[in-house]
């Protein structure tokens, strides 16, 4: 992504843009691509990637972008990725993100391919989980919990309706039960607040200016060495409306 335009196109004309180029007659699911870019657009830090056309291509850029690396079959049709064997992780050189390209590819007969996406792992110990749900009754809300093995089985959410502000986002990471997890652990840094903050607000925007998302799934947020929040995998769902 040009992160030049980003001064002179708003976030939310972007999105349209993203939208409207991704998504096809009856199409529920964006791919994780056209996702990511879209919430970048308002302000989500996304973890570094590149949508390659194919293995070779994605064996190169891998190589460039440096290891360990993340590879991913790009598809609208593959919202749960990892479960169809759509995912490998910590791939350490060109022949191991070769070998599981051509893996994938072979794999995803009838499923629509955009191409496959090289991502640049990012390491940390401690995840969390965002996403915005349109209510009936509320509208856009805004969602937080804590992310990783623990997802399942706490249900540790903590849910706002949008607009949020800076202190909002602070209370709902405050009102997780994990929530020391968050600060200064076991020689962690705390997580960075104004990040995280601007993560949530940003996806409440996206709800409140886009009525035609129905729902989003920022899985995980990983925090880095730094502390700061990157959203690893994103997943934006349209309504039965579809296109913006």
């Amino acid at each position: 992504m040009d992160m030049n335009s980003s001064k002179e196109t708003k976030p939310d004309a972007r999105a349209v843009e993203i939208i409207r180029e991704a998504a096809g007659p009856g199409l529920r699911n964006l791919s994780e691509n056209s996702s990511a870019r879209l919430i970048e657009a308002y302000g989500v830090a996304v973890a570094e990637s590149r949508l390659c056309a194919g293995a070779e291509e994605a064996a190169e850029c891998a190589g460039a972008m440096g290891y360990p690396v993340a590879l991913k079959l790009c598809s609208p049709d593959a919202p749960h990725k990892k479960e169809m064997g759509f995912v490998k992780i910590g791939l350490g050189s060109a022949d191991a993100v070769l070998e599981a390209a051509k893996e994938m590819l072979s794999r995803a007969e009838g499923v629509t391919v955009e191409g496959l996406l090289v991502q640049r792992q990012v390491r940390g110990e401690r995840e969390l989980i965002a996403g915005m749900r349109r209510d009936r009754t509320f509208g856009p809300c805004v969602t937080l919990g804590v992310g990783g093995v623990f997802t399942e089985a706490m249900k540790d959410i903590s849910v706002r309706v949008a607009p949020i502000c800076a202190e909002d986002a602070g209370e709902m990471l405050d009102e997780l039960k994990t929530a020391k997890m968050f600060g200064s652990y076991r020689g962690l840094p705390a997580v960075d607040r104004e990040a995280l903050a601007k993560i949530l607000i940003g996806l409440g925007e996206i709800g409140l200016n886009h009525p035609e998302i129905e729902e989003i799934d920022v899985n995980p947020l990983i925090i880095d060495g730094t502390g700061k929040p990157i959203a690893v995998d994103a997943l934006v769902v349209l309504g039965a409306g579809g296109k913006a």
